[in-house]
C-alpha cells in the first residue's frame, strides 16, 4: 500500500523503504589492515604487462624501435656509396668498420653513443609521466586508485624495459648485418690488436651492459623532469640538452679534473673492452658515476611526485 506526503506529493512504499534499509545495513564495509576497503589490492592496479602493451602500441615506441633496426642498413649503405679505407686492418673506428661484423657493431655503438642512445632513453623516461599529464589522464589513473609510488615505479620499469630493448636491438641488428656484409672475422682495435670472434662477442656483451648502466643517469634525470612538468617535449628536450651540455663541457680541457665529475665523462669507457689489455679503472669509475647520479635523480623524482598536486 502506498502512502502520500500531502505537502510534497511524493508517493512512498514503506515495504520498499524497509527493503533498501535492510540492504544498506547488510552491505559489508570491512577495512583491510592497510586501511583500504576489503578486496582492494594495490598490486592488481596498473600491472606491468598492461602498461608495457600500452606503451608498445604507441607510435613513438614503434618508430624508435623501427629506426634502431634500420640504422645498421643505413650505415652499410653509407659505406657502399662512399669509399671505405683501403687498409681495413688499421685506422680509427670508422676505417675499421668494414673489417668484420664485431667492428661494425663497435662503429654503430660509437656513432650513436653521443646523441641517439641518450635521446632514446630520455624519450622513454621523459615522456612517461608528462604525457599522462598532457592527456589529462594522470588524475584518472590515480583515482582508480593506483598508489603514486606504484604508478611511478611501474612507469619507470616499463620505460627501462623499452630503453634496454632499444639499446640491445641496435647491436644485435648491427651484428646480423655485419655478418651478412662483412663476415664473422676477428675484431681489430685501433691499436692493431686482433680479438677472436668469440672473445669479441663477450667484449661486446660487456660493452652493452656498461652502456645500459652508464645511461642510467639519463633515465633518472628524464623521470625527474617528467614528474616536474606537464610538457613531454620539455622533459625529453631538457634531458637531451643536459647530456649535450655535459659533453660540451667535457671537451674543455681547462676544466681539468672537474671534468671527471661530469655524467658523460666516462660515456665511451666501454671502448677499452675492445682490446687485449683492458683498463678497468675508467669502467669502474663510469659505473659508479652513473649509479650515483641515477640514484639522486630517482630519489628526487619520487619525492617530487609524492608531493605534487595533480591537476590534469
Amino acid at each position: 500500500m502506498n502512502t502520500t506526503d500531502g505537502a510534497s506529493g511524493v508517493h512512498t512504499d514503506p515495504a520498499a523503504l524497509q527493503e533498501l534499509s535492510d540492504l544498506a545495513t547488510a552491505e559489508p564495509a570491512e577495512i583491510g589492515p592497510d586501511g583500504a576497503v576489503a578486496g582492494y589490492r594495490a598490486a592488481r592496479t596498473l600491472r606491468l604487462g598492461v602498461e608495457l602493451r600500452r606503451q608498445l602500441r604507441r607510435r613513438r615506441t614503434q618508430l624508435v624501435l623501427a629506426f634502431v633496426a634500420v640504422l645498421p642498413f643505413i650505415l652499410v649503405l653509407a659505406f657502399e656509396i662512399g669509399q671505405a679505407s683501403p687498409n681495413r686492418r688499421s685506422g680509427g673506428f670508422v676505417d675499421l668498420a668494414t673489417a668484420s661484423a664485431p667492428n661494425f657493431v663497435v662503429l654503430a655503438l660509437f656513432v650513436s653513443g653521443t646523441f641517439l642512445l641518450p635521446m632514446i632513453v630520455a624519450l622513454f623516461f621523459g615522456d612517461t609521466i608528462a604525457s599522462e599529464s598532457s592527456w589529462s589522464s594522470l588524475k584518472y589513473l590515480l583515482a582508480i586508485p593506483v598508489p603514486r609510488h606504484r604508478l611511478l615505479r611501474q612507469k619507470a620499469v616499463v620505460s627501462g624495459l623499452l630503453s634496454i630493448g632499444a639499446l640491445v636491438l641496435l647491436p644485435l641488428m648491427s651484428l646480423l648485418v655485419g655478418v651478412i656484409f662483412y663476415g664473422s672475422g676477428d675484431a681489430i682495435s685501433p691499436t692493431g690488436d686482433a680479438i677472436a670472434f668469440g672473445d669479441s662477442l663477450l667484449a661486446l656483451l660487456l660493452s652493452i651492459g656498461y652502456i645500459v648502466i652508464q645511461l642510467a643517469w639519463v633515465a633518472g634525470l628524464g623521470l625527474l623532469l617528467s614528474v616536474s612538468t606537464e610538457a613531454p617535449l620539455g622533459a625529453v628536450g631538457g634531458t637531451v640538452l643536459v647530456a649535450i651540455l655535459s659533453q660540451i663541457l667535457d671537451q674543455i680541457t681547462a676544466l681539468g679534473d672537474l671534468r671527471n665529475y661530469l655524467p658523460t665523462h666516462y660515456s665511451f669507457a666501454w671502448i677499452d673492452l675492445i682490446s687485449t689489455d683492458i683498463d678497468w679503472n675508467n669502467l669502474v669509475r663510469g659505473v659508479l658515476s652513473a649509479l650515483v647520479y641515477a640514484t639522486v635523480f630517482l630519489l628526487l623524482a619520487g619525492r617530487r611526485f609524492a608531493r605534487k598536486d595533480i591537476t590534469s
